[in-house]
């Protein structure tokens, strides 16, 4: 008790305690004289901090601070109080009022602790801290870089979405402050979606330079702002020219002797069950309210006690060790440990900074232990690192993680307790839930056959809103008008569903009948490739409409072939608008992004493939989530668009000749704002009235029908493309500009490649012509048939890289064509 007592006096009588009290060499020595770096300022700032090589390209100094609790193990009550005085300074600098309204804002890993500490010794103050670990189904508030940092993105993932949004004071905690670049980013960030009157920048140390500092004044002024800045010290640090060049050439002559050794020990490793509070968040990742701190308050003495009963008897020096992000709950658990039991107590936590260990009393990172990452993060695995923990005698080392890090990797061999185990006689480890956030989806569950589309309701799961009732269809050439003239989206309005004559119908039955072997084949080829790159349990996602029956398919082979019962969903995607982003988070929140395939019938000149990485580019930024794969896998890929596919040869695909009746009965998707909200899924129409003529099933079952006799060719197909390079070539974009410029239209939009592109471009445009290569036999028999009903001409070209290319007419409109949109004239 006394000790902790003593600690907290020093923070308020401005003594910096180090690592050890006996030290009495400045660790920045070593650096300092080696590289010549120079810290300009008084002794407080020696206090407060020491220097060390970074192992990054960008910078070559680190300044390590002895009282931050990440580096450097220290008294938590040192650690603490550090923090909890820069918070009173803020509130003495703003006014109990202005206090009362405050928000405060930590960076992420290295300042999550303190800024909660600061958060506490501001008052009532909410806490938020960003973060680089994406969590499905939480919306980003905002997101921001660090530019001189080893893992750059930072994003801001509130449960409360109105936390950011007032208009108190923001306090933004950083640990130092270099060039000021970071504060810079997040107040832009910030202010263009959240603005407010007043900030505060709050830092350990400030260690920016007269013109850094003048470029946050100029920037307060420009979005008219008031910024203040709390520091505990402030100085400036001098670098020699070259001293990003002699530090790495320091970091490679001395790499290999700081790594303290750890592989060959079993690690005796004691759970401990900390009884931590049900639904009280384990840090301000999501937001850290006043009364989650009074629930907080009120257990930890509890808990410490349970931390104190797991200890050896005798044990005298502890160490309690946070796990990244995860610094204020193991602080808190350190700090009453001090206070409660007669040990002395230090802290730290990993890290994935990647910093030089040299072990001298001039250096301020003496060791370190090196494991592998364990928490499954985002951006892949990855080297994570303790520093000044192994050789330093503790009796005991708490491990404290949340418990999306409690993985078999944290367990593995080379994890972290084996690494302790060789400097410690035990390793108690201490797992806190890792908070999710239970927001109340407002978003419905999808729709299902037969109350919507004709396929049984286990064979898909449409992520759309019924508009049935509503009146969307428009006469063609009334759309096509409004569409080539800027008066209307393609995805505003629907075409009049096209109503075969009893002639094509046989047409489409002889098609059937002609390929469904050939279709089963590429269904076992593109569903086998999946399985074996992508994922052994993949959430097949369609782009409806085209890409629907293809996901059925799909879902039936595995079904077939492999036992697998894959869940499969349809979703909207426009050209132009993007896919579906409520579609996204509703998949997001009910499986994993990295499962998620994303299907579709064919590619034509690879549009939809461009548009679908635009927009899953911009969801992750927007939204925070990560893991969807922009890759389509396709039947058909007659374009060379894609890496997933089950031909590259472009021939009749019979559910390309038909729309809603091959499709389940389902319209072509609708995004019109009169009609989708914000909240809601992109929409479609089940055309009922249509059951009738409806093949959808039917032509499911004659393709899936052919699946045992194709089965064996379609594996060893999927085998022989898997070990060739199937990179897109994308020679059949090259082909459309070609196509588009020869024939001056001058719009890649009016030129639709492919025979499904041509079928589509008869069924619901004005078509202007059809070019056929020479030579196309029966896969070309129904666009013969389609442009001799509407009076299109059927151009044959020799070399054409599709089996047929049609061309939407161009600058079409009704005076210069004809109102029946058949009088087509050249």
């Amino acid at each position: 008790m006394e000790k902790a007592e003593k600690a907290e006096q020093a923070v308020n009588e401005g003594e910096h305690q180090v690592c050890d009290e006996g030290d009495r060499v400045w660790s920045g020595s070593w650096v300092a004289e080696r590289l010549g770096v120079e810290l300009v300022s008084d002794d407080r700032l020696t206090g407060l901090l020491g220097l060390a090589l970074r192992r990054n390209p960008k910078r070559a100094h680190l300044l390590v601070s002895n009282v931050l609790g990440k580096h450097v193990p220290q008294s938590p009550s040192v650690v603490y109080g550090h923090g909890v005085e820069l918070g009173r300074r803020v509130q003495e600098l703003l006014g109990a009022e202005e206090a009362g309204r405050a928000v405060v804002l930590g960076y992420a890993e290295t300042a999550t602790g303190l800024g909660h500490s600061v958060a506490d010794g501001l008052g009532l103050a909410p806490y938020l801290h960003s973060t680089r670990r994406p969590v499905a189904g939480v919306a980003a508030a905002g997101g921001f870089e660090e530019s001189h940092s080893h893992a750059t993105s930072h994003l801001l993932l509130p449960e409360d979405p109105a936390l950011l949004g007032g208009d108190g004071p923001l306090v933004l905690v950083d640990d130092e402050f270099s060039t000021g670049n970071t504060v810079l980013n997040t107040v832009r960030d910030l202010h263009q979606r959240y603005p407010r009157r007043r900030y505060v920048v709050v830092a350990l140390v400030d260690m920016r330079s007269a013109a850094d500092a003048g470029r946050l004044e100029e920037f307060a002024r420009e979005i008219g702002a008031r910024v203040d800045l709390v520091a505990a010290a402030s100085g400036t640090v001098r670098l020699p020219e070259g001293v990003l060049e002699k530090g790495q050439e320091l970091v490679a002559r001395y790499e290999s002797e700081g790594a303290a050794d750890g592989n060959d020990t079993t690690p005796h490793v004691t759970r401990v069950d900390l009884h931590w509070p049900v639904g009280l968040p384990d840090g301000g990742r999501h937001g850290f309210t006043p009364a989650h701190r009074e629930r907080l308050e009120n257990a930890l003495p509890a808990m410490a006690r349970r931390l104190a009963d797991a200890l050896p008897h005798g044990a005298r020096r502890v160490h309690v060790l946070g796990f990244e992000e995860l610094m204020y709950a193991p602080l808190r658990l350190a700090r009453e440990l001090e206070r409660s039991a007669d040990i002395e107590v230090r802290y730290s936590t990993t890290t994935r900074s990647p910093v030089l260990a040299v072990d001298d009393p001039g250096y301020a990172i003496r060791t370190r232990l090196a494991f592998p990452a364990h928490d499954d993060p985002a951006d892949g695995p990855g080297e994570r690192y303790v520093y000044n923990v192994a050789g330093a005698g503790f009796d005991a080392v708490v491990v404290v993680v949340d418990s999306a890090g409690d993985t078999p990797a944290l367990h593995a061999p080379d994890g972290l307790p084996a690494r302790l185990a060789a400097h410690t006689p035990l390793v108690l480890l201490a797992v806190i839930p890792s908070y999710a956030p239970e927001r109340p989806s407002m978003l419905p569950e999808p729709l299902r056959g037969p109350a919507f589309s004709s396929y049984a309701p286990e064979e898909v799961g449409w992520l759309l809103q019924d508009l049935s009732d509503v009146t969307l269809e428009a006469p063609t050439e009334e759309r096509e008008e409004a569409i080539q003239s800027g008066g209307a989206h393609y995805a505003e309005s629907l075409p009049v569903e096209y109503q075969p004559s009893e002639q094509y119908q046989e047409l489409f039955h002889a098609a059937l009948e002609d390929s469904a072997a050939r279709i089963a084949q590429a269904v076992g080829v593109v569903t086998e490739t999946v399985l074996a790159e992508r994922s052994p349990r993949p959430v097949l996602v369609s782009l409806a409409r085209a890409g629907t029956p293809v996901g059925i398919l799909m879902r039936r082979w595995a079904q077939h072939r492999h036992g697998l019962d894959l869940p499969h969903y349809a979703v909207s995607i426009v050209r132009g608008r993007g896919i579906d982003a409520n579609a996204l988070r509703w998949l997001a929140r009910h499986h994993d992004p990295r499962d998620v395939v994303f299907v579709d019938g064919w590619t034509g000149k690879g549009a939809i493939t461009r548009e679908l990485a635009r927009a899953l580019e911009e969801f992750e930024k927007s939204d925070g989530i990560t893991g969807f794969d922009p890759e389509i896998a396709v039947l058909a890929d007659p374009g060379s668009c894609v890496r997933t596919y089950g031909t590259r040869e472009d021939f009749l695909i019979p559910s390309a000749c038909l729309n809603s009746t091959v499709s389940g009965l389902i319209s072509r998707t609708v995004l019109r704002a009169d009609l989708v909200g914000p909240d809601d899924f992109h929409g479609a129409k089940f055309y009922r009235e249509l059951a009738g003529t409806d093949v959808s099933v039917a032509f499911l079952d004659a393709v899936s029908a052919r699946f045992p006799e194709v089965a064996d060719a379609a594996c060893a197909q999927a085998k022989e493309l898997l070990a060739t390079d199937r990179s897109p070539t994308w020679e059949g974009w090259a082909a459309v500009e070609r196509i588009s410029e020869e024939y001056a239209i001058h719009d890649v939009n009016l030129v639709k490649p492919g025979v499904g592109e041509t079928t589509r471009v008869m069924l619901r445009r004005v078509p202007w012509k059809v070019l056929a290569r020479a030579g196309a036999g029966s896969d070309l028999d129904h666009v013969r048939l389609l442009a001799e009903q509407r009076g299109v001409p059927v151009e044959e070209v020799d070399g054409l890289p599709y089996t047929c290319v049609g061309l939407i007419h161009p600058k079409y409109t009704r005076g210069a064509t004809g109102a029946d949109g058949k009088a087509v004239s050249v």
